[in-house]
C-alpha cells in the first residue's frame, strides 16, 4: 500500500494574493510510504533527490487510520473528515505520523476554506517536529495573509507572531504583520514591526522599499507618535527628492508646531533642497522673512517663485507682500559690514548673519554667527543652527557637522533634518 498526500505550499505569498487560493494552488504530492516497503534505489539527478526526499514513512500502528483519513479527504468527505482525523491521531506515535495527519488536516481546511482550521492544521505540522522551523514560519504566514483576506486582523496577527517566533529575521512577515496591527488599530506597535523590517533590510545591506518608509510615517503620523519624526529623516535620507523633502518637513511643522525663527530655517531647508512646490510655499516663506525684517529674502524669495510660476503677482496671496516690498529697504553687503560694528546685542548681529546668508555670502554669515556665539546671553542653539547652515551651504562639511551637534533644546530636531541634507549634499 502506497500513501500519496499533499504538502502545502512553503513559499510566502505576496500580501495582495488571496492566500487560501495560493496555498491550494502550490499543493504538491509528496510520496509517503508504508514502514515496510523497500528504500527506493540511489538515483543520481537532482529531481529524483528531491523526490526521494519527500518520501515519508509512517508508522505500521498508524498507516492504516492516516490512508482512511487520506482517503476522506481526497474524496471531501466532510461528514467523517472529523471522526477520521481524531483517529489517527489517536494512533500517531512518530512525528512523520503526526506531519502526514497535519498535512492531511491542512488540506481539507484550505479545500473549506476555513482559516481557523487551516491554523490548526499548520499547528499540527508545527508540533509534529517534522518541518524544518522556516518551512512551518512560512505556512504560519500564508495563513496570517489569509486571515488578513478575511478582514480578521487580530487572527492574523497571531499567525504572524507564530512565523517570526520561528523565523524572526523575516522582514517580510513583519511588514504583513505591521499591516494587520494597524488595520486593528494598533498604530504603536505596527510603526514598531515596520521600524523593525526597515533596520533589519538595512542591516542586511538591502535597500528598504520607498512604500514602506511612507506606510510607517503615515501610520505614525496619523496616530500622532513622535516616532514620525524620525521617520520622516530616515525617508528623505533613503529617498531625497523634492517631494519627500516638503512633504517630510511638513509632517515636522504639522506635529511640532516650531516658531517663527524655526519655521524660516525649515523654510531654508527646503528652498536648499528645491522643495519649494507650491504656492503656499512661497507665501509662508516670505512672509516669515518679512516679519524679521530681512527684506533681501523675503524679495528673493518672491523672485524665485515668480520665476517658477508658482507665484502670480496679480494673486491677492501675493499683491499686497509684493507692493509692501517695494517699500522696504534692501541691505547691501557694504550696509551690513557697517551694521556690524554697531550690533547692540546678540540678537542684533544674528539678524546681520541672517542677512548676509540671504545674500549668498555664506562665508561671512558664518563668521557672523561665530561672532554671535561669544556674546553675552545669545541663544546657543539659533547661534549654532544657523552656523550650520551657513557652513553647509559653503560645503564646509565637518565644520557644519559640528554646529549642527552643538543645537539642543527645541532646535534639535531642526539640525537634524540640515544634518540628513549635510550629508547628501556637502
Amino acid at each position: 500500500m502506497r500513501l500519496m498526500i499533499t504538502t502545502a505550499a512553503l513559499a510566502l505569498v505576496a500580501v495582495s494574493a488571496p492566500a487560501a487560493a495560493q496555498m491550494d494552488r502550490n499543493y504538491n504530492a509528496p510520496p509517503a510510504i508504508p514502514p515496510n516497503a523497500p528504500t527506493p534505489p540511489a538515483q543520481n539527478n537532482a529531481n529524483a533527490d528531491q523526490s526521494a526526499q519527500k518520501q515519508i514513512r509512517p508508522s505500521s500502528k498508524a498507516v492504516k487510520a492516516i490512508v482512511d483519513l487520506q482517503t476522506a479527504v481526497n474524496n471531501n468527505d466532510v461528514a467523517n473528515i472529523p471522526a477520521k482525523l481524531a483517529a489517527a491521531q489517536a494512533v500517531a506515535s512518530t512525528k512523520e505520523d503526526r506531519y502526514l495527519i497535519g498535512e492531511l488536516q491542512l488540506k481539507a481546511a484550505v479545500r473549506s476554506k476555513d482559516n481557523n482550521a487551516m491554523l490548526a492544521g499548520v499547528d499540527a505540522i508545527a508540533n509534529s517536529g517534522y518541518e524544518t522551523p522556516a518551512k512551518v514560519a512560512r505556512l504560519y504566514a500564508i495563513v496570517g495573509s489569509s486571515f488578513n483576506d478575511a478582514k480578521q486582523p487580530a487572527q492574523a496577527i497571531a499567525a504572524y507572531q507564530k512565523a517570526l517566533a520561528l523565523d524572526p529575521n523575516n522582514a517580510e512577515v513583519l511588514i504583513v504583520m505591521g499591516e494587520a496591527q494597524s488595520a486593528a488599530g494598533q498604530a504603536p506597535q505596527a510603526v514598531a514591526s515596520f521600524e523593525r523590517a526597515i533596520q533589519m533590510q538595512s542591516a542586511a545591506g538591502q535597500k528598504p522599499q520607498e512604500a514602506l518608509y511612507k506606510t510607517a510615517l503615515k501610520t505614525a503620523y496619523d496616530a500622532k507618535l513622535t516616532s514620525a519624526l524620525d521617520l520622516a529623516r530616515q525617508w528623505v535620507s533613503a529617498y531625497p527628492t523634492p517631494a519627500s523633502w516638503h512633504d517630510a518637513i511638513a509632517v515636522y511643522r504639522n506635529m511640532t508646531h516650531p516658531d517663527e525663527e524655526g519655521t524660516l530655517d525649515l523654510m531654508r531647508l527646503m528652498q536648499a533642497n528645491n522643495a519649494l512646490t507650491t504656492a503656499g510655499d512661497y507665501a509662508l516663506f516670505a512672509e516669515a522673512s518679512a516679519d524679521q525684517a530681512n527684506y533681501n529674502e523675503a524679495q528673493a524669495v518672491i523672485d524665485a517663485g515668480i520665476a517658477s510660476k508658482m507665484v502670480d503677482p496679480a494673486n491677492p496671496q501675493f499683491r499686497d507682500l509684493i507692493s509692501a516690498l517695494k517699500t522696504k529697504p534692501k541691505a547691501t553687503a557694504a550696509d551690513l559690514q557697517a551694521a556690524v560694528g554697531m550690533a547692540t546685542n546678540a540678537t542684533n548681529l544674528l539678524r546681520i548673519g541672517d542677512r548676509y546668508y540671504a545674500l549668498g555670502d555664506y562665508s561671512h554669515a558664518a563668521d557672523i554667527y561665530r561672532q554671535v556665539l561669544n556674546k553675552p546671553g545669545a541663544d546657543r542653539d539659533v547661534a549654532n543652527l544657523h552656523l550650520g547652515m551657513a557652513l553647509a551651504r559653503a560645503g564646509d562639511k565637518a565644520g557644519a557637522t559640528t554646529a549642527f551637534n552643538a543645537v539642543g533644546g527645541s532646535r534639535a530636531d531642526i539640525a537634524k533634518f540640515w544634518l540628513t541634507y549635510l550629508q547628501q549634499h556637502a
